[in-house]
């Protein structure tokens, strides 16, 4: 183990920056969701894209694209 600088917050720092990252990550998932959705993507075909199931891609986004108007398919 290596000696912590005086200016060093160390692990606040770093879990500061993963949970910025997080946000960010978050943000872009969103956005791209959306885009593909537009473009007339399947709930398969987006969760195929993220490595997840359609039912994981569908709860966490559906109910804020139904809010943003978009159109979206069932299959």
């Amino acid at each position: 183990m290596t000696n912590a600088k005086a200016t060093d917050k160390g692990p606040a720092d770093a879990l500061a920056a993963v949970a910025a990252l997080r946000r960010l990550a978050d943000q872009l998932e969103d956005t791209a969701v959306e885009q593909a959705m537009r473009t007339g993507w399947s709930w398969p075909e987006v969760a195929e894209a993220l490595g997840v199931t359609r039912q994981a891609v569908h709860k966490k986004h559906a109910k804020r694209l139904i809010a943003a108007g978009i159109a979206l398919r069932r299959r």
